[in-house]
């Protein structure tokens, strides 16, 4: 075991986007990281992190992940849930088994791993928890992104559920919700320009700030867009 004097944050889906920018900003801002991704690689993120194998799909990957974590550096401060999955289908096209599929990723792993990682979140003081949503968890864009909103939309209120559940032992939740944002995942799914969407860096130095805000400026919500679009 490692003993750390540092904050420990988990961030799953690090290996790439969202998750490899938000491991980056981090580790230069002197957390120790433990990093979640389907297929571990050293080379591809920052030293001394902790790279454990992590599949949403699997329902004992978060307590595994959970136990290596703290068998490795003893505590955890912070847990980043950024795994998603989407499937571009309206709520009539999309198979049972599809929506099963992105409730699994999106929803049910977040709250298995907010459940393993509790007890040390709790003892931390200063707990925190970062969802990385969507804007499609705030409305629904279009009929394609119904399915996945549904979703998201599920996965904000796990969030204030979080908030709730851990608010007098000092935890403390932020839902994150970025429109496009310049990813393999969003450019597969649109022509925009990537040069206009929000940059995963910019969503690290919000997750950024969602950490290290004080117990008594707890932010439930932060929604961050690369275009005007009516109130988001």
């Amino acid at each position: 075991m490692i003993r750390t004097s540092n904050r420990v944050a988990m961030i799953s889906g690090a290996n790439r986007g969202i998750g490899a920018a938000v491991a980056t900003h981090l580790a230069v801002a002197g957390w120790d990281l433990s990093l979640g991704m389907r297929e571990p690689t050293v080379s591809k993120g920052p030293p001394h992190a902790l790279f454990h194998p992590y599949d949403a799909d699997a329902s004992q990957a978060e307590a595994n992940w959970v136990d290596a974590t703290l068998a490795r550096f003893g505590r955890i401060d912070a847990i980043v849930c950024n795994a998603g999955l989407m499937i571009p289908k309206t709520a009539i096209s999309i198979t049972e088994l599809e929506m099963a599929a992105m409730f699994n990723v999106n929803v049910f792993a977040p709250q298995r791993l907010a459940q393993a990682a509790w007890p040390t979140l709790r003892a931390s003081g200063r707990g925190r928890v970062v969802v990385i949503c969507s804007l499609s968890g705030k409305r629904v864009a279009s009929a394609d992104s119904g399915a996945y909103a549904m979703t998201k939309f599920a996965a904000v209120a796990l969030t204030h559920a979080l908030r709730h559940a851990g608010w007098h032992d000092g935890v403390r939740a932020t839902a994150i919700c970025p429109g496009y944002v310049a990813t393999d995942m969003a450019t597969a799914i649109t022509d925009m320009d990537p040069r206009t969407m929000t940059q995963p860096e910019e969503i690290a130095r919000l997750v950024e700030v969602a950490l290290n805000l004080p117990n008594t400026a707890s932010v439930p919500e932060i929604m961050v867009n690369g275009l005007i679009e009516g109130n988001l």
